[in-house]
């Protein structure tokens, strides 16, 4: 069994520095902890390369000035950071966490202005997301949690708080056996799974939810990409939570999940298909180019 995250061998690229990898603290009055103060990326390394690396970057960025913060670095030293870690790490083939968030400082409120922000790149080796769901099929639970408004929240951040409602919603799927959970948003529209987007295929065509009201991942567009470049129909559209049962495949993506196929999400059952047999390969294919 692995050890916990907190004692590892390794470092960890800190606000311009290496750090040993038990080293890596913050104060306990720092302004993310209290106020989910903090925005992070997902990423994958293949083969010594990082899958959209500058994109993940610049969306870091656009994350911290969505919930009003602004990054001390440049999308150029973001991607020098996260070769850092990689390289002091030894690691060719891991996955990257860039995290931003306020510290401590003269404030320690609601309002952080005053506080500074600090950016972090930690790297290690991680497997399937889903375990053997990503060849079998993931078993998803339907939460009670809804993708709130974004007149409620800015759905468009990769921000921790968002992620406050996928934790309990995971949490809640695991309990019942589960391997995720899938989410409706404020309207009752079908939404995504607590960390990564949802695709259905019906009749030859691919069918996603609008990502007006949660986060239009990276690997959701790259996927949307791939299946009109293979002339695959892709419909953007409001799905219904009645459509369900009329879908026969499904799949989620994510950089964590990469294309994970989906056999069940409460009482419905979809097939692990050759369309989603076909993307998940192309995928695999395309992350090592």
């Amino acid at each position: 069994m692995a050890a916990g995250y907190d004692d590892r061998d390794g470092k960890i690229w800190m606000d311009g520095t290496l750090v040993d990898w038990r080293d890596a603290n913050v104060h306990i009055l720092t302004h993310a902890m209290h106020y989910a103060s903090s925005v992070f990326e997902g990423e994958r390394c293949y083969d010594g390369k990082i899958f959209k690396s500058r994109e993940h970057s610049a969306r870091l960025i656009q994350s911290g000035n969505l919930i009003d913060f602004e990054l001390p670095y440049s999308v150029d030293e973001i991607e020098a950071a996260k070769k850092a870690a990689l390289e002091a790490n030894g690691l060719t083939n891991a996955y990257v966490r860039a995290v931003a968030w306020r510290g401590a400082g003269e404030d320690m409120g609601v309002a952080s202005a005053k506080n500074p922000v600090h950016m972090a790149v930690a790297c290690w080796e991680w497997g399937n997301y889903y375990g053997d769901a990503k060849m079998k099929g993931a078993k998803l639970d339907i939460a009670k949690w809804k993708r709130p408004s974004p007149e409620t929240a800015p759905s468009q951040a990769k921000a921790a708080g968002l992620y406050m409602i996928a934790t309990m919603s995971k949490h809640a799927a695991e309990a019942k056996g589960c391997s995720d959970a899938m989410m409706f948003d404020y309207r009752g529209y079908v939404a995504e799974a607590t960390g990564a987007n949802i695709f259905f295929v019906k009749d030859g065509e691919v069918h996603t939810p609008i990502a007006d009201a949660f986060l239009n991942g990276i690997t959701r567009q790259t996927v949307i990409g791939m299946l009109k470049e293979k002339g695959i129909a892709v419909n953007e559209r409001i799905i219904m939570p009645d459509e369900l049962a009329d879908f026969e495949q499904c799949w989620l993506t994510g950089t964590a999940a990469e294309v994970t196929p989906v056999g069940q999400i409460g009482d419905f059952n979809f097939e692990v298909g050759a369309l989603t047999r076909d993307i998940s390969e192309s995928y695999e294919k395309l992350v090592r180019v």
